[in-house]
C-alpha cells in the first residue's frame, strides 16, 4: 500500500512539515502518504485513536526519511486545537502545509434530518475548517513562516440531494477558501480547495448497503467511465501545495471525472434513488 512511486519529483517536500486532519484513513491517509513519499515530515490528526494508530502503521511502511507524528484533535473544540498545535509547534517549530480533510456526513432526507445532525455536520465540516485554519495561520505568522492550505470539500456543482447538510457546509468552505485567500495573501499564505467527485475510498464502507450500491452505480453518470481513487485526489492536493502552484490561490480544483458535465449528476441520481416515496409523510 502506497509503495508505488509518486509522479512528482522526489524530495519535493523535504524539510517541510505537513499537517493533515483526518489523515488516518481514506483520502486523508492517501494525501499523507503522497506527502511522505515526497519527503515531508507529517502530522496526522484525528479524534479517533484507532484511526491514528492504523494510519501511522501504514505511513511507517513507506520507505521515506520524514518523521511521522500522530495527534488527537477534535477540530470542533478550540481547546483541543490549541493543545494539538502546541504539541506540533513544540516538536517541529513550524507548519508549512495544512490539509483540512477531516469531516463527516450521513445520508438523510432533509425533512427527516434533525437539528442535532445538521449542526454536527456544519460544525465539523465548516466551523472546524475555519477554526483549524485560523489557529495554524496565527501561529505561522508569529513565527514568520507562511504556510499553504488546501481544504477538501466535495463536488457540489449540482447540489447534494440526501446530504443537504454536507452540501451546505462544503459550499461554505468553498466560499471561505476565497475569502481567506484574499485576506491572507499579504501574509504569504495561499488557500485553495480540492473538490473530489465520486471517489472509491474506505469511507464508502461506512454507508448502508442500499446507499453504497447506488453510490457505486453512479459510475454511469461520470464521463470518464469510472470512479476516482484517493491517490488521484492526493495528486491534486500535492500540486496545490507545491511551488508549481505558487501563483494560485482562492481556487477550487475539481477531481470528478467530468461528472458535472453530465446532464444528470451522480449526486442527483443518489437523491432520486433514495428519496422516500409519496405517502410517507415527507412530501
Amino acid at each position: 500500500m502506497f509503495r508505488d512511486p509518486s509522479i512528482y519529483s522526489q524530495g519535493l517536500f523535504s524539510g517541510k512539515l505537513a499537517l493533515v486532519t483526518g489523515g488516518g484513513t481514506g483520502i486523508g491517509l492517501a494525501i499523507a502518504a503522497e506527502l511522505r513519499l515526497l519527503g515531508a515530515d507529517l502530522v496526522i490528526a484525528s479524534r479517533n485513536e484507532a484511526n491514528l494508530t492504523a494510519g501511522r502503521q501504514a505511513l511507517e511502511q513507506i520507505d521515506a526519511p520524514g518523521r511521522v507524528m500522530t495527534i488527537a484533535c477534535d477540530i470542533r473544540q478550540q481547546q483541543s486545537i490549541d493543545n494539538a498545535l502546541s504539541d506540533v509547534f513544540e516538536r517541529f517549530e513550524h507548519v508549512d502545509a495544512l490539509v483540512n480533510n477531516a469531516g463527516g456526513q450521513f445520508p438523510s432526507p432533509a425533512l427527516s434530518m434533525s437539528r442535532k445532525g445538521w449542526d454536527a455536520v456544519i460544525e465539523t465540516n465548516l466551523t472546524g475548517t475555519f477554526m483549524m485554519s485560523k489557529a495554524v495561520v496565527a501561529r505561522c505568522v508569529s513565527t514568520g513562516n507562511p504556510c499553504s492550505i488546501v481544504n477538501i470539500i466535495a463536488q457540489i456543482s449540482n447540489g447534494f440531494p440526501m446530504m443537504s447538510h454536507t452540501g451546505a457546509s462544503r459550499a461554505g468552505v468553498a466560499n471561505l477558501t476565497m475569502s481567506l485567500a484574499f485576506e491572507w495573501a499579504p501574509l504569504g499564505v495561499r488557500v485553495n480547495a480540492v473538490a473530489p467527485g465520486v471517489i472509491l475510498s474506505s469511507g464508502v464502507d461506512n454507508y448502508a448497503p442500499e446507499f453504497r450500491k447506488t453510490f457505486l452505480d453512479s459510475v454511469g453518470y461520470i464521463p470518464l467511465g469510472r470512479l476516482g481513487t484517493p491517490r488521484e485526489v492526493a495528486a491534486a492536493v500535492v500540486f496545490l501545495l507545491s511551488p508549481a502552484a505558487g501563483f494560485i490561490t482562492g481556487t477550487t480544483l475539481k477531481v470528478d471525472g467530468g461528472e458535472p458535465l453530465f446532464g444528470s449528476s451522480a449526486a442527483g441520481q443518489l437523491g432520486k434513488t433514495l428519496q422516500p416515496p409519496r405517502g410517507t409523510g415527507y412530501e
